[in-house]
């Protein structure tokens, strides 16, 4: 499998995110996803132009796949993201939550749904070409 087009964030976990059993408490993982798409969003716009996908964006929906419970540990959880869809007004992240090293064990799969957004207009708007140039860039596996 190809993971070149990959962003790669490394997320620390926080005791607080744990439940009774010492695993990361399934509502925690959204938050973590979105650090790690803030990471690639804000990164990734800056350096290729495309400002306003830092801020302007609205999640469209979520979902998120379970695979194994994550324990706490001192070093941080990768997570891996990538776009795996640009459409004219929305477009598609994928993540996987990961150990990288030895085997790659997954605890979560996810993908999220954004949708640009004028904020100043107070509606939904297009992807513009900047922005479509700058997303194209993670598109992959």
């Amino acid at each position: 499998m190809d993971h070149h087009n990959r962003h790669v964030y490394h997320c620390p976990l926080r005791w607080g995110d744990m439940d009774a059993l010492g695993h990361v408490n399934n509502g925690r993982y959204v938050d973590y996803l979105q650090d790690a798409r803030v990471d690639f969003l804000f990164r990734t716009a800056k350096e290729l132009g495309a400002d306003a996908l830092e801020t302007g964006l609205l999640v469209a929906r979520h979902e998120v796949q379970y695979r194994a419970p994550l324990l706490f540990r001192p070093e941080p959880v990768r997570i891996e993201l990538w776009i795996s869809e640009i459409k004219a007004a929305s477009f598609m992240v994928d993540y996987e939550i990961l150990d990288a090293e030895p085997e790659r064990r997954t605890y979560v799969e996810a993908r999220t749904r954004l949708v640009p957004f004028d904020f100043s207009a107070n509606r939904l708007r297009r992807i513009t070409p900047v922005e479509r140039d700058a997303l194209s860039k993670l598109v992959g596996a």
